[in-house]
């Protein structure tokens, strides 16, 4: 199975960023350990990280025909981004949101996840691991045909 991994805007920050919420770690290190967790469960991944909204469009739209499933912590474009929610909904791929925070312990405004109404499953508040999760559960279900 190949899963494209998507992270949107700062995450290339990690370990700068409110290291009090984020940790230390940084996005060297998420991508290390993505990869890690894919190996050991036999997937293939493509990791993409952008700040800009429309490159992450064109990056899920792009996984059509080419992934089985896709992993994205769309940060704070969760919120915002009614295209990357229509870009999942048009690829029809089974999609997993991973958040390293818990959007609901935080500010009101980030409680609405557009991006979590065209996926199957949520991971939040699990830190890198969460990545595992969402992958593990990709894993399980295996692909699912493209509409």
């Amino acid at each position: 199975m190949k899963i494209l991994v998507l992270n949107g805007p700062n995450l290339n920050m990690l370990g700068v960023r409110e290291p009090e919420l984020y940790g230390r770690r940084t996005y060297q290190d998420l991508e290390d350990y993505v990869n890690q967790c894919a190996a050991e469960l036999g997937l293939e991944v493509e990791l993409f990280q952008s700040n800009w909204e429309g490159a992450l469009v064109e990056k899920i739209q792009s996984a059509y025909g080419t992934a089985d499933g896709l992993v994205i912590n769309a940060a704070a474009y969760t919120h915002t981004s009614v295209a990357l929610l229509d870009a999942l909904k048009a690829v029809g791929l089974p999609a997993v949101e991973v958040h390293l925070t818990d959007p609901e312990r935080r500010e009101p405004f980030r409680r609405l996840s557009y991006v979590g109404m065209a996926c199957e499953k949520r991971f939040a508040g699990c830190g890198f691991e969460g990545y595992r999760l969402a992958l593990e559960h990709l894993a399980r279900r295996g692909g699912a045909a493209q509409t």
